[in-house]
């Protein structure tokens, strides 16, 4: 038997562009309370808005106050928005206190976004990875240590206290207005790095349909690891011609070259972590999630990417 769909739900993650659409297609079926470890987030009147860090002794009162009854985890911290150590604190650490309150308030459903990031970048990787591939990440780089460690993580939490219900959803890349992740900063440049012979395949998909299929995940609770990702891609390159971004070829050897030349020119979507994402592809089969909650992306390939195209008109 399912879990009903939970009445009051904590969105962390509140002061990010997913979160915000996430919470303008709740608020009218939930009662929400939103809660941001980075600032303050402005809400209206009827919803609850903390700031607040997951380690701190205080974090607990939100629980006190509220019945909430399941977590929507949104807030985790990129590679590009912390250092090593606090993206640790609050990744790891700060989950695990957020499912260990989950255990203790008994909460009847968690919801916990990941990233494509954790499978690795790796030209032995096969066409469509499933959820069962192994997360490699941080075999190529410490700056994705904290995104495995969250992931193994919620894995026993998922399987050692089912009564959490714990859905972890594996995105590809989330694009679209208002994001500001790596690969958007690159895709709203005018000027883009393609490393010379590589031009990776990518998938893509709108902040919009994201927005939806976490929706779609919270009114029907199905336990369990699930992709997301639309069944189009595009490599790289065409992905820069679409976006109107002119592609600055950098040469690939040795290693330590491109990044210096990246670092020179201010790139600030091509940070050194994720040179292996711009050599082999990481793509996903989606097919799982889309049968489990019957989702179908709205937003095709083309649409989405010439958004950046018209922010440059």
């Amino acid at each position: 038997m399912q879990p009903e769909s939970p009445s009051c739900l904590l969105v962390t993650g509140a002061a990010g562009a997913l979160a915000q659409s996430v919470i303008r297609r709740l608020r009218s079926t939930h009662q929400l309370v939103v809660c941001d470890a980075r600032r303050e987030v402005s809400m209206p009147r009827d919803i609850p808005s903390y700031h607040v860090d997951f380690n701190k002794r205080h974090f607990e009162d939100i629980f006190r106050r509220h019945r909430i009854t399941g977590i929507l985890h949104l807030g985790r911290l990129g590679p590009n928005e912390a250092t090593r150590m606090h993206r640790y604190n609050a990744n790891v650490l700060g989950t695990q206190r957020l499912l260990d309150l989950a255990l203790k308030y008994e909460i009847a459903q968690v919801l916990i976004l990941s990233t494509y990031f954790v499978y690795g970048a790796s030209p032995y990787n096969p066409a469509l990875l499933t959820e069962a591939a192994p997360l490699k990440a941080a075999e190529l780089t410490m700056d994705l240590v904290d995104s495995v460690e969250l992931e193994n993580l919620a894995s026993i939490y998922l399987w050692k206290h089912p009564q959490l219900h714990i859905t972890l959803l594996r995105p590809c890349n989330i694009i679209g207005p208002g994001v500001n992740n790596s690969i958007s900063q690159l895709l709203s440049s005018r000027r883009a790095p393609l490393l010379a012979g590589f031009s990776p395949i990518m998938q893509f998909i709108h902040l919009d349909d994201m927005a939806d299929a976490i929706v779609l995940a919270v009114q029907n609770p199905q336990p369990g690891v699930y992709n997301v990702a639309p069944a189009d891609w595009i490599p790289y390159h065409r992905a820069l011609e679409l976006c109107g971004c002119r592609a600055i070829t950098l040469p690939s050897l040795p290693p330590m070259l491109p990044l210096l030349l990246a670092r020179w020119r201010r790139w600030p979507g091509f940070p050194p972590y994720l040179l292996h994402y711009f050599k082999y592809p990481v793509t996903l089969n989606g097919h799982l999630f889309e049968q489990t909650f019957g989702y179908s992306p709205r937003h095709d390939l083309k649409t989405i990417l010439q958004h950046y195209r018209l922010l440059k008109s």
